[in-house]
């Protein structure tokens, strides 16, 4: 795999990921933008409606018939909260060009198309479709509405909310009920042309690919020709908490079985601690070997589920367990036991080499999957943090049982949230 980055203009950048391991490519389009209250909702609901049709594609069934004349290219967009932003994703994974039967350039054709559903939406009257604006609006409302549908996801959402109250990172990345209300056609596509004269731009493009052509078939596309050059508005800077001590939040629900979420924050966190901490969350909870798994699950039987990860971009790491609603204060005591035996060094060598192998085999694996890599960058790229896999598995490698309870040392619990009927 061979990764290359170059700026097409200020605040827009080209990334492009050669490796022979597929039979596809993947493009995907990331426009980055500080996330607050003001914008979550708007950002939310952007790509459901830029996923309605462009000016060429003005409707499902012209766009449904493009993807079929691409042997079938599959499209598709979301939205993501990474750190202190939130990132309006979209991807299309066409075929690539050496295993067609026409010299048709199709990775050509495929950026265009998504750039194009991207930069250049349907619009009437100079605004969006009022049409889709409707529709969509009731979707985002069900969307947000079924967050509590899955209660373990709700369980951390909500330790995360609580964890980081009246800070960007505690909101909700499909936004709030009472903001959709206010969106129509007119001030949402002024707000989607401001965002997009201000927010971060990033182009991957994964397979195959010929650099020289799709460097050419981009730059020279109409619509990131039209794109200013910006001065970025998104953060790559983490905002410290200053949460002196541990609080407990206990919600009440229809639900058959508890959801505890421990929120942990990290104290003056280093570039090198960033790795002792991957290495410190493997033997915490982040494996099939840690001690959530083997002690708070196999060995006492206190948790269905169990396990913990860790956040490069906010430095904070989440414990989450599913147990029996009465067992929540044998849980919640013996999971203290284990933050505190990693403090005082109560973990061996074998622990150290386990956690470390499960890191390096997900270090392995990232190019065994085109998306993977495109998020593995996409999070370098948000970060101040640059690294190819290989220096990522070295310093892996080099951390020491010293300085993982040195680290240890640093990690405090924020907050305990528990979910139960």
């Amino acid at each position: 795999m061979n990764y290359q980055k170059q700026e097409i203009k200020k605040g827009i950048n080209l990334h492009l990921i050669k490796t022979d391991n597929f039979k596809t490519d993947l493009i995907a389009v990331f426009l980055t933008t500080s996330l607050n209250r003001e914008n979550v909702s708007k950002n939310a609901i952007i790509p459901m409606i830029l996923r309605k049709g462009s000016n060429s594609l003005d409707n499902i069934e012209k766009m449904n018939k493009e993807f079929e004349e691409m042997y079938g290219a599959d499209f598709n967009c979301g939205i993501d909260k990474t750190g202190d932003n939130q990132v309006l994703k979209f991807y299309l994974e066409i075929v690539d060009n050496k295993y067609l039967p026409s010299e048709e350039n199709i990775t050509t054709r495929g950026i265009n198309t998504l750039l194009d559903i991207v930069f250049n939406p349907k619009t009437e009257n100079g605004a969006f479709k009022t049409e889709y604006i409707d529709s969509e609006k009731q979707k985002l409302k069900i969307l947000i509405e079924g967050k509590k549908d899955n209660k373990s996801q709700y369980a951390n959402y909500r330790c995360q909310e609580e964890m980081f109250k009246g800070k960007p990172f505690g909101l909700y990345k499909y936004g709030y009920i009472e903001d959709i209300e206010p969106m129509n056609a007119q001030n949402l596509y002024e707000y989607y042309k401001n965002l997009l004269s201000e927010c971060k731009i990033d182009i991957f493009v994964s397979g195959d690919v010929e650099e020289e052509k799709i460097t050419k078939s981009i730059k020279d596309n109409q619509n990131i020709q039209k794109l200013n050059e910006r001065e970025a508005k998104y953060e790559t800077k983490n905002q410290k908490l200053d949460n002196k001590e541990t609080r407990e939040v206990i919600e009440q629900s229809d639900v058959t079985q508890g959801n505890l979420v421990l929120g942990l924050s990290i104290d003056e966190e280093s570039k090198k601690e960033k790795y002792i901490a991957v290495v410190y969350n493997a033997i915490l909870g982040g494996s099939a070997t840690s001690k959530m798994f083997k002690i708070v699950r196999e060995q006492h039987s206190l948790a269905y589920t169990a396990g913990s990860s860790y956040l490069r971009h906010k430095n904070c790491i989440f414990i989450k367990c599913g147990i029996e609603i009465e067992n929540y204060q044998k849980a919640v005591k013996l999971i203290k036991e284990q933050i505190e035996d990693m403090k005082n060094g109560k973990f061996t060598e074998e622990d150290i080499a386990n956690g470390k192998n499960g890191i390096i085999s997900m270090i392995k694996s990232i190019p065994d999957e085109q998306d993977t890599g495109i998020t593995y960058y996409l999070g370098q790229e948000l970060s101040e943090y640059k690294m190819t896999f290989e220096e990522y598995e070295k310093e892996i490698k080099a951390v020491t049982k010293e300085e993982i309870i040195d680290f240890a040392k640093k990690v405090n619990i924020d907050i305990i949230y528990f979910l139960k009927n």
